[in-house]
C-alpha cells in the first residue's frame, strides 16, 4: 500500500524532520520506501494511493504508563497526594475487577477510548485477577492496537479486598503466562509488581526468576516524598529506590527491558543504574501536577542517556491524548529550570515529541519514525479548521501539538492496517 500526505516525525537526532506531500511505501506492515511525490516509480504510479492531500501524517504515539482499571474513576482525587489517593479511589476500584461482569463493561469502554485517541501502542497495567486481566488483553488484541499488559501482583499493604497471598501470586502469575502463550499477536504479557510497598521480598525475587530473560517488567520509582520514606523502612538493604528493586532481582538483563514510571526523584546515584540497567522512563507529567509529586529531572535523564517515554497514567492524569502530556512535560521543563535548577535548559518541542514517539518506539522494536524499516504506524490528522491560513508546516505541526482537541484525526494505522 501507498499513503500521501505531510510527514513529520522526529529524526534519530531529536529533530523534527517535516517532508511535504511524501508517499510511504508499506509491505507486510514495514515502510519500505518514501518518495516525494515527483520521485515516485512509474513501477508504482499504477498502485493504489490512499492519498490524504494537505493533512499532516505523524507516527502513532506510545502511552509508556497507564493503568487500565482506573479510567472509570479519571478526574476524581486530583486534591490528594499518591498514597491517600490510592487507599481512597485505587484500591476500592481495582478491588471490584474480580467481578467479570464489571470488568467487561469497564473495560470496553477503556479499549474503546484508547482505541480512539492518538495512542497506537500502549504499556498497561491490570489488576491482580487474572480473568478480568486476560478480558483486556483479548479486548486489546481484537481492537488493533499493539500493547503490554501486566497482570499486577500485590501481597502486602492493601485492602483485604485487593491483595494476594504470595504463593497465590507467583501461582497465578504462572498461570497467566501459560494463557498468554500462543494466545496473541499483538497483546504482551509484562511483568508487573505494583511496587516495592505492596510486594514482599519473597514475591519480588520470585518476579525476577520468572521474568527471566523473555519478559519486560514495569513497576514504579520515586514518585511520591512519603512512598520513598516508606520504601526506606522496608528495604533497609538498599542504598535508594531502585537499588532496592536491583537486590530483589527485578532489574535483571532480559530481552525486553524494565520500564519504571515517575521517577520524580532519582538523584544522581538513581540515574546511573537506570542507566546501566537500560531502564526506560516514564515521565508522568500531567499526574505528576494533580498529585503534587513534583517535577522530574528530565533534561538530566536526557543528557545521561537515559531513555525517557510519556505516560498518560490513567487516572492520576486524567486525559488519554499523549500530546497533553507533550505539552506539559515542556511547561514542566521550564519550572524545573526557573526555580529547581538554572543549569537545566528546558525542553525543546522536538525532544518532546521524540519521547512520545521514536524513544518509546524503541521499546517495542522498530516503531515512532517514518524510515525504512520501521512499523507503519500512523495518524492522518486534520488541522484545516485550526491551521486554514498557515502555510509553514512547521507552525501547523506545533500549533496541532498544542492545540490538538481542535483537530480530528481522519485515520490510524498500526503496522500498517487501518483500524481507524
Amino acid at each position: 500500500m501507498i499513503v500521501k500526505g505531510n510527514l513529520v516525525d522526529c529524526t534519530e537526532k531529536g529533530t523534527i524532520r517535516i517532508r511535504k506531500k511524501n508517499c510511504i511505501v508499506i509491505k507486510e506492515g514495514i515502510i519500505s520506501k518514501i518518495y516525494s511525490e515527483n520521485e515516485l516509480p512509474d513501477s508504482l504510479k499504477n498502485e493504489e494511493i490512499e492519498d490524504y492531500g494537505d493533512s499532516l501524517i505523524i507516527p502513532g504515539l506510545i502511552d509508556m504508563h497507564l493503568h487500565a482499571p482506573q479510567f472509570a474513576f479519571r478526574g476524581l482525587g486530583m486534591d490528594m497526594e499518591l498514597l491517600d489517593w490510592l487507599n481512597t479511589y485505587t484500591f476500592p476500584e481495582e478491588a471490584k475487577y474480580k467481578d467479570i461482569e464489571y470488568a467487561k463493561k469497564a473495560y470496553k469502554k477503556f479499549v474503546d477510548a484508547l482505541t480512539k485517541s492518538y495512542s497506537t501502542r500502549a504499556i498497561v497495567f491490570a489488576t491482580l485477577h487474572t480473568q478480568a486481566t486476560i478480558l483486556l488483553m483479548d479486548m486489546l488484541e481484537e481492537s488493533g492496537l499493539k500493547c503490554f499488559v501486566g497482570k499486577v501482583n500485590m501481597d502486602r499493604n492493601s485492602t483485604d479486598e485487593l491483595i494476594e497471598t504470595t504463593e497465590s501470586s507467583i501461582d497465578s502469575t504462572n498461570k497467566w503466562l501459560e494463557i498468554c502463550e500462543s494466545r496473541y499477536q499483538n497483546t504482551k504479557p509484562v511483568i508487573t509488581p505494583r511496587f516495592i510497598p505492596s510486594c514482599s521480598d519473597k514475591l519480588m525475587k520470585e518476579l525476577g526468576k520468572i521474568r527471566g530473560e523473555n519478559y519486560g517488567l514495569q513497576s514504579h520509582l520515586s514518585e511520591n516524598p512519603k512512598e520513598i520514606e516508606w520504601v526506606k523502612e522496608l528495604c533497609p538493604d538498599a542504598t535508594g529506590y531502585l537499588d532496592a528493586y536491583d537486590k530483589r532481582g527485578s532489574l535483571n538483563k532480559s530481552k525486553v527491558p524494565t520500564v519504571m514510571a515517575h521517577c520524580v526523584y532519582s538523584d544522581e546515584k538513581e540515574m546511573e543504574l537506570l542507566k546501566e540497567r537500560d531502564v526506560y522512563v516514564a515521565h508522568c507529567p500531567q499526574s505528576n501536577i494533580c498529585l503534587s509529586s513534583g517535577i522530574a529531572p528530565i533534561r538530566k535523564f536526557l543528557n545521561s542517556g537515559i531513555k525517557v517515554g510519556l505516560g498518560s497514567d490513567i487516572a492520576a492524569g486524567y486525559s488519554l491524548n499523549i500530546l497533553n502530556q507533550v505539552v506539559e512535560a515542556i511547561g514542566l521543563s521550564k519550572l524545573y529550570w526557573r526555580y529547581i535548577d538554572k543549569n537545566s535548559k528546558p525542553l525543546e518541542l522536538a525532544e518532546a515529541f521524540s519521547m512520545a514517539t521514536r524513544i518509546p518506539g524503541s521499546y517495542f522494536g522498530k516503531v515512532g519514525a517514518f524510515e525504512e524499516g520501521f512499523e507503519a504506524d500512523m495518524l492522518i490528522i486534520d488541522d484545516g479548521v485550526l491551521n486554514k491560513d498557515i502555510d509553514d508546516l512547521r507552525k501547523r505541526f506545533e500549533r496541532f501539538l498544542y492545540l490538538s482537541d481542535e483537530c480530528s484525526m481522519k485515520a490510524k494505522y498500526v503496522s500498517g492496517k487501518k483500524i481507524l
